[in-house]
């Protein structure tokens, strides 16, 4: 039976969308869930906090782990590792979904918004994996996903909004080269992406607001879909751009219905697919 149960799993960006509904679902097996965030006091756009995920995973089951963490910085990122080993005695998965997104073309971008997207997603993604190695190498199935599309170079892409792209892209470039760097050592490398637009705050405050989030699914796609990666055997599942929805439907998954925001609204497509 495939489960992550006993599993301790690390998710950057916890507290609330993608990364919280990750971490509900891992919940849901009796996993030690390490929530790493930003956001420790309500915010009037961006729902939730790092204490109310936390709370949701022991809900459902799990044992949660809240840290304060700003993923630019590396002392706060060792730190929260080590506390996350002192915690759990181990770490099994790490998911790199923390990510800040500005989308904008080149003369529009200030460059403090193109450096916190380099510094969060690339630097990030980079600095937390690099924590975690010394610990995933000690476990019998390691994981590592991060929240980056299929590394395509179609210039439509690019020339829509450059700095956002090249941050995202430069995650993917991560598990590219990591899929290969550590593929004798057996520690799974994959990128996740949504096939069509998930109901988050990035959705709501930069996408399309309310229309946009009614013609997104819910984040629990991305869950499952992230579910069956990381309880797949590490060493045969490595070096992947998997999209949800497929994913899922290798499956077996045929009812795609339930995870509409509204069901029969027309869905909006994704960025990068």
């Amino acid at each position: 039976m495939r489960t992550l149960a006993g599993r301790t799993i690390v998710i950057t960006g916890g507290s609330r969308g993608i990364g919280e509904a990750i971490a509900i679902r891992a919940g849901r097996d009796g996993a030690n869930v390490v929530l790493l965030a930003k956001t420790v006091e309500p915010q009037p756009t961006l729902p939730g906090t790092l204490f109310t995920a936390a709370e949701a995973v022991e809900k459902a089951g799990g044992k949660a782990l809240p840290i304060a963490v700003d993923v630019r910085f590396e002392d706060q990122v060792h730190g929260a590792i080590d506390q996350a080993v002192k915690a759990f005695g181990r770490i099994d998965i790490l998911v790199n979904n923390a990510s800040a997104i500005f989308l904008a073309r080149t003369e529009d971008t200030p460059m403090k918004r193109f450096d916190l997207m380099q510094q969060v997603n690339v630097r990030g993604t980079f600095l937390t994996t690099q924590a975690c190695l010394p610990h995933l190498r000690a476990s019998d199935n390691p994981h590592v996903l991060v929240m980056s599309p299929p590394p395509r170079l179609e210039q439509a892409w690019f020339g829509a909004h450059l700095p956002y792209t090249l941050s995202k892209f430069g995650m993917s470039l991560c598990v590219l080269g990591w899929a290969e760097e550590f593929r004798r050592e057996g520690i799974a490398f994959n990128g996740l992406w949504p096939r069509w637009s998930v109901a988050t705050a990035a959705v709501r405050n930069v996408l399309g607001g309310d229309h946009g989030v009614r013609q997104s699914r819910v984040p629990a796609v991305m869950a499952d879909a992230a579910w069956a990666i990381l309880t797949r055997e590490a060493r045969a599942t490595t070096g992947n751009f998997f999209i949800d929805e497929e994913v899922l439907r290798e499956e077996g998954e045929t009812d795609f219905d339930k995870y509409a925001v509204e069901p029969g609204q027309p869905l909006l497509e994704d960025l990068f697919v």
